[in-house]
């Protein structure tokens, strides 16, 4: 699945809160980080690749940081060890 760039901003198709540990999976498009988080997992076709979009995993992401997939793809899950985001779907 594509989207506009204006859909995405607008998040036409929707936004999630996600605030536990527990694995979200599920087809999305963008993470907006809410406070600083570490991620246990950023997965894309059901593979973590959360090495690919933050260079230090272990490390907190901090709060304001906009993570997108690379061209053509969207992820699939994404799983936390502290923090909150919102995806955008």
């Amino acid at each position: 699945m594509q989207f506009k760039s204006e859909e995405i901003t607008a998040a036409l198709q929707g936004t999630k809160i996600v605030n536990d540990t527990d694995e979200l999976t599920q087809d999305f498009d963008t993470i907006v980080v809410l406070e600083d988080t570490v991620f246990s997992s950023i997965k894309i076709g059901g593979s973590d690749v959360k090495g690919t979009y933050i260079t230090t995993p272990a490390t907190a992401v901090k709060a304001g940081a906009i993570i997108r997939p690379l061209t053509n793809q969207v992820f699939s899950g994404v799983q936390l060890t502290s923090g909150s985001i919102v995806i955008v779907i």
